[in-house]
């Protein structure tokens, strides 16, 4: 079925970018490519506001990307009658360039980019600047680029957090000096080398001090979930099943790992992730994982479009939003950066069920439905 739709958002992304010098009045919720504004392009009112071009990198990193950013991005946008087009790459970096080329010869003025690495996305940033076009690196930050602005999380706080919740788990677990495997994201992804980085500010001390013992560390190219499952395996064949907790750099890798724990008829381990997607927490609702990160992607969405429509009118950032700047290797790009919160069993109810991020119906369906009451959900 992913695989499926991926090709159905791939062509729809194809019709839509040849279609997109028509004037649209709406889109369809199911185009991987999309164009409007709240007033239409007849309004003269939009004739100074500068055109923006969103460009998202997959749906196999995470399904958020079209699930919720898209649709938060184009509301926003639309609400403020700036006119956007939105595509998605599905992972392919001559796909996000040639989006990148089209979207500045239909006049784009700003682009909010999320990378599919580093080395790509300056190319972009490169071609861009030289138009005299504004960037902002959403999510990830572009290495060596030359992004105007960078909105993200805090992603060195992600990382100790997770490192924090496999501590707290694992204590719980009555483990006197823990068996820890890393199961680390893609070493291209500057945002996996950061969570990295926060995770092993917490576990590194705890290995040399002797309380606990690295058995395993790798990463997994492209956050390809089925690679995890692989790597992971191997894992647990050179360990001999001997392992007390991973660190799962996000629930994708975290449910590659309990699937393997479960093919194998071993125990639960305390696992870690990150996205608090539906599957994630029901992971966590059954005992499977131990923890997940909250990182608010509608105040993310919000943080991005508010800079990129300033941007767009020729205004200058509202003021608190630029609150940090981000090392990308050559300058410190002015940033946008929000705090993540770590979610357990005890606190969905109040984090992402409160704020509307997932659907009680959805994440207590079917067989979850006894453990979101047991859970007081």
């Amino acid at each position: 079925m992913q695989h499926q739709l991926s090709r159905m958002v791939a062509v729809a992304a194809a019709l839509s970018a040849m279609t997109f010098g028509v004037a649209a009045c709406g889109s369809s919720d199911d185009d991987s490519s999309s164009t409007g504004s709240a007033a239409g392009s007849t309004n003269s009112s939009n004739a100074k506001v500068g055109k923006v071009a969103v460009l998202l990198p997959d749906t196999k990193s995470s399904v958020r990307w079209e699930t919720a950013d898209r649709p938060l991005l184009e509301q926003a946008f639309k609400s403020a009658g700036v006119p956007v087009e939105i595509q998605n790459a599905q992972g392919d970096k001559a796909t996000q360039q040639q989006q990148a080329e089209q979207a500045i010869t239909n006049g784009a003025k700003i682009i909010l980019l999320t990378n599919l690495d580093s080395g790509s996305g300056a190319a972009i940033e490169t071609q861009a600047a030289a138009k005299g076009v504004k960037v902002i690196d959403y999510d990830r930050l572009t290495l060596k680029g030359k992004a105007d602005y960078y909105v993200s999380f805090d992603n060195v706080k992600v990382g100790e957090l997770q490192g924090q919740g496999l501590v707290d788990c694992l204590s719980s677990s009555g483990v006197a000096k823990p068996r820890i495997a890393e199961l680390n994201g893609s070493p291209d992804d500057n945002n996996a080398t950061l969570f990295a980085q926060g995770y092993n500010s917490v576990l590194d001390p705890l290995y040399k001090a002797g309380k606990a013992t690295k058995v395993a560390d790798q990463s997994v190219p492209d956050w390809d979930n089925q690679q995890a499952l692989t790597i992971f395996e191997q894992m647990l064949q050179k360990s001999g099943n001997k392992l007390d907790g991973v660190l799962a750099a996000n629930d994708g890798l975290g449910n590659s790992v309990i699937s393997a724990l479960k093919a194998r008829k071993l125990k639960q381990l305390p696992v870690t992730g990150q996205d608090a997607t539906t599957q994630g927490l029901q992971n966590i609702l059954t005992g499977d994982q131990c923890m997940t990160v909250y990182k608010a992607i509608k105040a993310e969405a919000d943080a991005a479009s508010k800079l990129a429509i300033a941007l767009s009118k020729g205004q200058q950032p509202p003021a608190g939003l630029v609150n940090g700047k981000s090392d990308d290797g050559t300058r410190q790009v002015p940033s946008a950066l929000l705090t993540p919160v770590a979610v357990t069993k005890d606190n969905i109810k109040d984090t992402v069920l409160a704020d509307g991020f997932v659907k009680r119906e959805e994440l207590c369906a079917g067989k979850y439905a006894e453990a979101c009451t047991k859970a007081g959900i």
